[in-house]
């Protein structure tokens, strides 16, 4: 089945690691013109050259602030004057771990408030910027990258990932009679840099070694296994597609099966 992604232009945001990066090399290997953006341009760079070298396709880096409408407005103009146009939009640009994720006797409420601007209303300046864009063409999608706490009561950081739903349902039904679909997708445990740190520090917590930790997680799933980060990469390549018009204001979980119902 071709994705019919060739030339397409995306933006990943969060581009340079964890499950951004990974999206941005399934997406140029599909042949879409990828532009990768976050705010340490040092590393941004270096992600855009192997990304290049890995896939043979066009990755350019742009240094953003999503927290910063300026900022995104620049980014998405710097990509236009670039390629033309804007196709994609893979909102991942937050931190892999929200500060609330404590007793609500702890609760940092700044600390919060900041996760909140990021992931949420980051998501929001990043659509805000590209609408526009693809409404002019009458083409166009936008995939929110969530969390399973959204689905969950068991962390207070679920609320910014069940905000990421609300707003992936509202913006479909506003964008959807211009050809713009907006979907969601809910990683769950998945192998990047963060969660190898994580199985690290819960080791050494523990006096276990990283793998049993990870196979603890397996076992709790019923693929029994870890998500590798290409596996979200691969479902976002299709919701990107042509194929998917169908399919909007959706919240889809790439967990292996691992939610069960509203409360896991």
């Amino acid at each position: 089945m071709k994705l019919e992604l060739n030339e397409r232009v995306a933006i990943v945001t969060g581009g340079s690691s964890g499950i951004g990066r990974a999206v941005a090399k399934v997406l140029a290997q599909e042949g879409a013109r990828v532009v990768i953006t976050a705010r340490r341009g040092d590393k941004l760079s270096r992600a855009a050259a192997e990304l290049e070298a890995e896939t043979a396709g066009t990755v350019l880096p742009i240094s953003s602030d999503t927290t910063d409408q300026a900022r995104v407005d620049s980014m998405v103009t710097a990509a236009i004057d670039a390629f033309g146009r804007i196709d994609i939009l893979v909102n991942c640009a937050a931190n892999p771990s929200s500060p609330a994720h404590g007793e609500i006797q702890h609760l940092d409420d700044g600390a919060l408030l900041g996760d909140l601007d990021t992931k949420v209303v980051g998501y929001a300046r990043c659509a805000k910027a590209v609408a526009p864009h693809m409404a002019r063409r009458r083409w166009g999608r936008i995939i929110n990258i969530g969390g399973l706490t959204g689905r969950s009561s068991s962390l207070l950081s679920g609320m910014r990932n069940a905000a990421v739903c609300h707003l992936t349902k509202t913006l479909s039904d506003q964008l959807g009679p211009d050809g713009v679909t907006v979907n969601a997708l809910h990683p769950g445990v998945t192998q990047t840099e963060h969660i190898v740190e994580l199985f690290e520090a819960e080791a050494a917590k523990r006096g276990v070694t990283p793998a049993e930790i990870e196979a603890e997680f397996s076992a709790a799933t019923p693929i029994r296994r870890v998500i590798r980060a290409e596996e979200v990469g691969y479902a976002v390549a299709f919701l990107a597609s042509p194929l998917a018009a169908a399919i909007t204001g959706e919240s889809l979980a790439v967990d292996g099966g691992i939610t069960r119902g509203i409360y896991l």
